[in-house]
């Protein structure tokens, strides 16, 4: 029997929905709102459950580490209820496009520290990962009143949308391609010196990064990036970890999970900025046990060889 197409070829972090399905969801928000959607979710969230095995293949990586000794049926219970918490997400992303920011509220914890680093004039690395809705925290910066640059990389064929691709308006950020020269280490030197903001992802290895380490999360060793880390010793600029949640049907909160300052160091070796990618590790294993349900990385973190994204154009 041949192996999971996940494991035979590089990972793609595109949707497993077709594009008649997405075209489903923003006609359902468009006549209905966010509830109805949510109402049609609960169904197709079952489907998919009980019939697609890649569907609970991805969340298992996870949630096998974060609930080890779950049975069969509590197995396909938190399947359901992560993909649910979810699908959630990609739909108040598309009902903020669609309807407009006043549909939720967010709150932030911790304006006041992020104007003090501002002031610094060092630039600013925001670290996040794949919890909550990242894009939220992404709307809700302007009062920074700094450029923000994102790492980051839509595949090729994605059809899934960001929120401001539905309002047909520019995104908050400016995108820093991870596949480009040097995973686009030069660009984001750049615009740290000149007191910019850029925010990656801490939790997943993008394009040609081979700057990772072995850390423990959820008692096991997964590999995590540390350019960021590099980066944060390079330029002075302080590296603020924080994560979004779903605090009710209609908000979100934003908070400041801890803050990292890297001196200069001479070295680039992996155990050299170890211990900061562990203390992003320590900071996101402390926000999925209090969230379990809003850890969204279907990465296998933990693999021997973890992929990064795939590269290649989808045909």
């Amino acid at each position: 029997m041949s192996k999971q197409p996940e494991q035979n070829n590089r990972w793609s972090s595109r949707s497993i929905g077709r594009n008649w399905q997405h075209q489903f969801f923003y006609l359902v928000i468009k006549i209905g709102g966010r509830r109805a959607a949510y109402f049609v979710l609960y169904f197709v969230v079952g489907y998919y459950v009980l019939f697609s095995r890649l569907a609970r293949q991805r969340a298992s990586h996870y949630l096998s580490r974060r609930f080890p000794g779950a049975t069969g049926g509590q197995r396909l219970w938190h399947s359901y209820r992560m993909i649910l918490n979810f699908g959630k997400v990609l739909i108040d992303r598309a009902v903020v496009g669609i309807l407009g920011p006043k549909s939720f509220k967010v709150s932030l914890a911790g304006r006041e520290e992020l104007l003090k680093i501002r002031d610094e004039n060092r630039g600013m690395i925001l670290m996040t990962a794949h919890v909550g809705c990242w894009q939220v925290a992404m709307s809700v910066l302007e009062f920074l009143e700094r450029p923000v640059h994102m790492l980051m990389r839509q595949e090729d064929g994605d059809i899934d949308r960001h929120y401001f691709e539905h309002a047909g308006i520019e995104p908050p950020y400016r995108v820093i391609d991870p596949t480009g020269y040097l995973g686009g280490t030069l660009e984001m030197l750049g615009v740290l010196k000149q007191g910019h903001v850029v925010s990656v992802m801490g939790d997943r290895l993008l394009g040609s990064d081979k700057s990772s380490c072995s850390v423990d999360f959820l008692g096991a060793r997964a590999t995590l990036p540390f350019s960021a880390f590099k980066l944060a010793s390079a330029t002075g600029a302080p590296v603020i970890i924080f994560f979004t949640r779903k605090s009710g049907p209609d908000s979100y909160e934003v908070e400041i999970a801890r803050i990292i300052r890297v001196p200069d160091h001479p070295g680039r070796e992996a155990e050299t900025f170890a211990p900061y990618a562990s203390e992003f590790a320590e900071a996101l294993e402390a926000f999925s046990r209090n969230y379990p349900y809003q850890f969204y990385n279907f990465h296998n973190m933990w693999a021997a060889t973890p992929q990064s994204i795939r590269q290649d154009k989808q045909e």
